[in-house]
């Protein structure tokens, strides 16, 4: 794990080698995705369904083979054991209480002349829900995509997530059940983005697709944008944590842990003014990594794209987080609402020694599904408003035409478009149609 400071004369260009993440496309992946999407897309369902036999092992008959029935989640939800099914419960509810105030209503207001100006905020009528199968089981990404939806209004969900030869995951099928989900189809990779995207005669073409995925999965969602919406192309992920010294430093170290063990490409960053105390983390981390059943994972994470960063202050420190603009920021310190009011890039802030960023992840209430790769200096977390669409309302009165036509027609002669000018101008001097 690399040890920076930020009194080094190189560490400005340090910090940005660290941070630097190979996110070009690959070609070889984007010539298979883009021949799996015309495949579907010309011959819908019976491409999915040889795509299926072929990656995931699954030779079924037609896609009501592949088709989980509502009974079905239910009972998966049923055979769980009474803690999980406890914690999902709980998890949901967070969930759904802290994004219904998120809750966008439509909204106008009368000028007076009598014109009316407003927005009209409406839900999105389906989504396509991708969720990663087999041997992985993510029914927080199931909660987190599934309860903004269906808060929001969205009239149909559909979950795709695919079972090599027949797996399923009972806390994932549980979790659609909970969650509201609409319709399950048990298909994956680009081949499921593309009937998503598409429709085939099985599937209804969705208006956004969210959820997460392999490269292939990635590769697709952003071929297929345009078409339909995404929510976004996620890159590894990410955890940056300031501290002051002190929290107990292994609580800091399995904090760093909590997104190692993602993969060997997540980052994990500590940002503290007190070096006796990163030497102690480094020790914790140290210490604790042979317990870890996932620590070759952790171990290469740490080395690839790991650092323990000493910094001059908290304020310093402040300023580095904002340059990170990471996924999940914990501000580990005292005082961690003053420390906040200095941030200004963030995908989650977790504040306070007892906010640990895996509380995020399954059930705080914020959602998880966050932006990556300093794309938080302009993006948000995944919420109700991404399944909400706005319309604006025009009502025009004919007090109100005489003095818009006027400025319309001026500014459209300026641009050369004369029709636009006369359409305003013949509602000059005309009364209400």
């Amino acid at each position: 794990m690399k040890r920076l400071n930020t009194r080094s004369e190189d560490f400005l260009p340090q910090l940005d080698a660290l941070l630097a993440f190979e996110t070009a496309q690959n070609p070889a992946i984007d010539a298979a995705v883009a021949g799996i999407l015309a495949e579907v897309r010309l011959r819908g369902d019976a491409a999915v369904l040889e795509y299926t036999r072929r990656f995931d092992g699954i030779d079924a008959p037609d896609m009501a083979a592949l088709t989980l029935t509502p009974a079905e989640l239910e009972a998966a939800y049923r055979r769980l054991p009474d803690v999980q099914r406890e914690a999902l419960e709980a998890a949901a509810e967070r969930v759904r209480r802290y994004h219904q105030k998120q809750l966008q209503p439509s909204w106008q207001y009368e000028e007076a002349d009598g014109t009316i100006l407003g927005q009209a905020v409406t839900p999105l009528d389906r989504v396509g829900l991708y969720v990663p199968g087999g041997k992985a089981s993510y029914p927080s990404s199931v909660l987190m995509n599934a309860i903004p939806a269906k808060v929001a209004g969205v009239g149909e969900i559909i979950m795709v997530v695919p079972t090599p030869r027949g797996e399923r995951n009972d806390l994932v099928l549980a979790a659609a059940h909970i969650a509201g989900v609409d319709r399950v189809y048990t298909i994956g990779g680009a081949q499921a983005v593309a009937a998503l995207a598409y429709g085939t005669a099985t599937l209804p073409q969705v208006d956004k697709i969210t959820g997460p995925g392999n490269q292939y999965v990635a590769a697709a969602k952003r071929a297929v944008f345009g078409v339909v919406g995404i929510d976004m192309v996620a890159g590894p992920s990410e955890i940056l944590v300031i501290a002051d010294g002190g929290t107990d430093p292994d609580w800091i170290a399995m904090d760093l842990f909590s997104q190692a063990e993602h993969d060997e490409i997540a980052q994990s960053i500590l940002l503290c003014p007190d070096e006796a105390y990163i030497a102690r983390v480094a020790a914790s981390i140290e210490k604790l990594l042979p317990g870890m059943p996932r620590r070759d994972i952790i171990a290469a994470s740490l080395a690839n794209r790991g650092a323990l960063i000493t910094v001059r202050d908290l304020e310093e420190a402040a300023e580095i987080a904002n340059r990170i603009a990471p996924e999940h920021l914990e501000l580990s310190v005292a005082d961690p609402w003053a420390l906040q009011a200095r941030i200004r890039h963030a995908g989650a802030i977790f504040l306070g020694r007892f906010a640990s960023e895996a509380l995020g992840d399954y059930c705080a209430g914020p959602n998880h599904v966050l932006p990556t790769s300093r794309t938080a200096r302009y993006a948000s977390p995944l919420g109700v408003y991404d399944f909400q669409k706005r319309s604006s309302l025009i009502y025009v009165s004919a007090e109100g035409a005489q003095s818009l036509g006027r400025i319309a027609s001026t500014l459209a002669h300026g641009e050369g478009l004369p029709a636009h000018a006369r359409s305003a101008e013949y509602r000059l001097g005309e009364g209400d149609a």
